[in-house]
């Protein structure tokens, strides 16, 4: 294997047809570059995707009241579901629920209020929350705390707002706790700024939310006993589908909706986007393997190609070599060599700049956070698995011309042109 002249007659072979070498080598070097691209594109997407649904609990649900779709118990079709204050023992006594934060939206699902500080003012989504919202959705801080227990008793008038709540509302230099917002014509005193951890129109959105105490919401603005919707987390063990299922019935039985009415709760279980998103990884991850190794099959398949014509070339020289006592091990041997040199060589060129782009990629895509992607992972095992096929592949390529070239007669050898 390390016979120094048996290496220079390797060399001297692939270099007696540049072009042809080349070509083989390239169609090898592309395929491996496909693999490791495509295994770096898959990666890049699911951390991008995993990143924009930061700090959100894999097991959490939202449950939030519609419109009837059925009569049911005297009461007739189309009816708004409300859900009320009289609703959160109940929903957070339900077997499975981990935590449970009633939360009120002020001026109705997702809408948005004006907001003023000084001379400034803008248009945000606030929200009345209690302090297990903390246990659902992680938080991250530019500065102060989320709301407590204390606040929520005392009815507090404070806020914890978003970053981009900050930059739009406050002065660059002014330190955002103890500072006063009006909103709606009541005074809150900022207590903490949020920094998310998700990205895109989630992040976006986050960063425009104001959270205040849900009591001290129901004072200030007279919302009444309304509960906008509730955020909740299944236990350990448990599946989100479940738990949803047993809170919505608990609704549907306190506020005498048909059992088969599916319309007139609605509801949003992260446990099932976080198993599908799982499927699409694996699918986006098998679909990178399949695309790369089919690609790198080609580029194995023109390297079988170009060492059948070698061997047919060589005829005449492996007649000689078997004349002079060269045994069909020898020649199988000399032929695969040549083979897992040119494919292992052109892999290796392949996997270096598959890894090259991907880092350039990731340090690239890092200059931009908000776009739907990630910097690429590429681990080490995944690098080295790919030379491994590469090395693979290299005798695989040259096991046919190899085969050939050992049953080639040394008298038919010496009679061909």
């Amino acid at each position: 294997m390390f016979d120094l002249d048996k290496w220079k007659e390797i060399w001297a072979t692939l270099r007696s047809n540049r072009l042809r070498t080349f070509l083989t080598a390239f169609g090898v070097f592309w395929g491996i570059l496909m693999l490791i691209l495509m295994l770096g594109f898959a990666s890049s997407m699911e951390v991008g995707i995993r990143h924009q649904m930061g700090g959100m609990a894999t097991n959490m649900l939202w449950i939030w009241g519609q419109q009837t779709t059925e009569a049911y118990d005297g009461l007739p079709v189309g009816r708004d579901v409300q859900f009320i204050t009289d609703d959160i023992a109940p929903v957070c006594a339900v077997p499975g629920v981990e935590h449970c934060a009633p939360r009120i939206s002020l001026g109705g699902f997702m809408k948005s209020s004006t907001v003023r500080h000084e001379s400034k003012a803008g248009n945000y989504t606030v929200f009345g929350d209690y302090s297990t919202l903390a246990q659902i959705q992680a938080f991250t801080f530019d500065a102060g705390r989320f709301i407590n227990q204390r606040d929520i008793a005392e009815q507090r008038k404070v806020a914890v707002i978003g970053k981009q709540v900050r930059d739009e509302l406050l002065p660059a230099d002014a330190d955002p706790l103890g500072q006063y917002l009006q909103i709606r014509g009541v005074y809150f005193q900022i207590v903490g700024v949020t920094h998310t951890l998700r990205s895109g129109r989630e992040g976006e959105r986050d960063a425009q939310t104001i959270y205040v105490p849900f009591t001290t919401m129901r004072a200030a603005f007279n919302t009444g006993n309304h509960v906008t919707f509730f955020a909740l987390t299944a236990k350990a063990g448990l599946t989100g589908t479940a738990v949803q299922a047993a809170v919505t019935t608990t609704l549907k039985e306190r506020h005498h909706i048909a059992p088969t009415d599916e319309l007139a709760v609605g509801g949003f279980n992260m446990f099932e986007i976080f198993s599908k998103l799982g499927m699409l990884f694996l699918a986006i991850r098998v679909l990178g393997w399949v695309v790369g190794v089919f690609t790198l099959a080609a580029g194995v398949i023109g390297v079988s190609n170009i060492m059948l014509i070698t061997v047919k070339e060589r005829t005449k020289e492996i007649g000689v070599r078997k004349a002079l006592g060269a045994t069909p091990f020898s020649i199988v041997s000399m032929v695969m060599k040549e083979a897992v040199v040119l494919t292992a060589a052109s892999g290796l060129i392949g996997v270096s700049a598959g890894v090259g782009l991907t880092a350039a990629s990731g340090w690239l895509i890092a200059k931009f956070p908000d776009l739907p992607f990630g910097p690429p992972q590429l681990p080490l095992s995944t690098a080295l698995f790919a030379v491994g096929v590469i090395v693979v592949a290299g005798a695989f390529a040259g096991l046919m011309p190899a085969s050939h070239a050992s049953r080639i007669k040394p008298i038919e050898a010496l009679r061909a042109e």
